[in-house]
């Protein structure tokens, strides 16, 4: 694989790996387009080291409350409790998707990953992305979901082991259908992927060790494009969603969706899919945009 291949891949996957969008739907779709081969281990490795390195710089402050909080855990001052709590939600979080993954693992679960399978989980979690952002109370802040909460929205990160769901997108729309607040419900999201990106990234590592592949240069670029591209998608995500909605997103992941699936079906289909996806929007999501609870503009802000 070229270097110009791997920077590609890396900005892909980096990209989106946290807007909402579905980053196994783009890693299917950039070679297909291009005619390259499987992108392999070497990227797998870099993306999740750049991935991981993007969170831990952005919330780099809530990181050093956690494990203030940790260190401190008698104290009762405001802040080193509130990050104790933090950790505490994330690390209940991230039970779900530690005991799913190993489950797959052992049984197996590759023929998941086709374009038609990533094309209608990327329709379909998109829904629901849609649905969840539009209705229900929104008051609810980071610092008051409990630990029933954070199991609620780590189920939903084990949905994402199922390619073309969106790690970001169905803990987020978890979170939105608990009622938390958009920014509140990324930066959980967000800060749920370190441990998961983590124990992804040792054991993609441990099967390149396996494979007797040694890291070189391309690792580097790879893990650089990740990084940067990450950090990028997390800083567009958080400053958008303090004005805006998820609904570019959801239209994005019907797209992408409808793309894979004519693919994967044919043309005709295709098609055929693409004029019943209008029909919908038509007569279904249209209406229902003018009556969303929190009605806020796609750009500027609150109305």
């Amino acid at each position: 694989m070229s270097e110009l291949q791997i920077i590609v891949l890396g900005v892909v996957q980096g990209l989106s790996e946290f807007l909402p969008i579905s980053s196994s739907g783009h890693l299917i779709l950039v070679p297909i387009l291009a005619g390259w081969p499987d992108q392999g281990l070497v990227v797998d490795v870099a993306v999740h080291i750049g991935s991981l390195g993007a969170v831990l710089l952005y919330f780099r402050a809530e990181l050093w409350s956690m494990l203030r909080g940790l260190a401190s855990w008698r104290s009762e001052a405001r802040d080193v409790r509130q990050g104790r709590q933090l950790l505490a939600l994330i690390a209940v979080g991230t039970l779900p998707i530690v005991i799913v993954g190993f489950a797959l693992r052992s049984f197996g679960g590759d023929g998941l990953r086709s374009a038609v399978v990533v094309g209608w989980t990327s329709i379909l979690f998109g829904s629901l992305l849609f649905i969840a952002d539009g209705f229900g109370p929104r008051r609810r802040s980071l610092h008051q979901l409990g630990f029933s909460d954070a199991l609620i929205i780590g189920a939903a990160q084990a949905l994402a082991l199922i390619p073309g769901t969106s790690r970001s997108g169905v803990t987020m729309t978890a979170a939105r259908c608990l009622g938390v607040e958009r920014p509140d419900a990324a930066r959980f999201s967000f800060l749920l992927s370190i441990p998961a990106t983590l124990a992804a990234g040792m054991l993609v590592g441990l099967e390149m060790i396996q494979a007797g592949r040694m890291l070189d240069h391309h690792v580097l670029l790879g893990v650089l494009a990740a990084l940067i591209s990450a950090w990028a998608a997390i800083a567009f995500l958080m400053r958008w969603l303090q004005r805006s909605t998820f609904t570019p997103f959801v239209l994005y992941r019907w797209l992408l969706g409808l793309v894979l699936l004519t693919y994967g079906y044919g043309l005709a289909i295709g098609l055929a899919l693409l004029t019943v996806a209008g029909l919908f929007a038509w007569l279904v999501v249209r209406p229902l945009g003018g009556r969303r609870q929190d009605r806020v503009t796609w750009v500027g802000s609150p109305r």
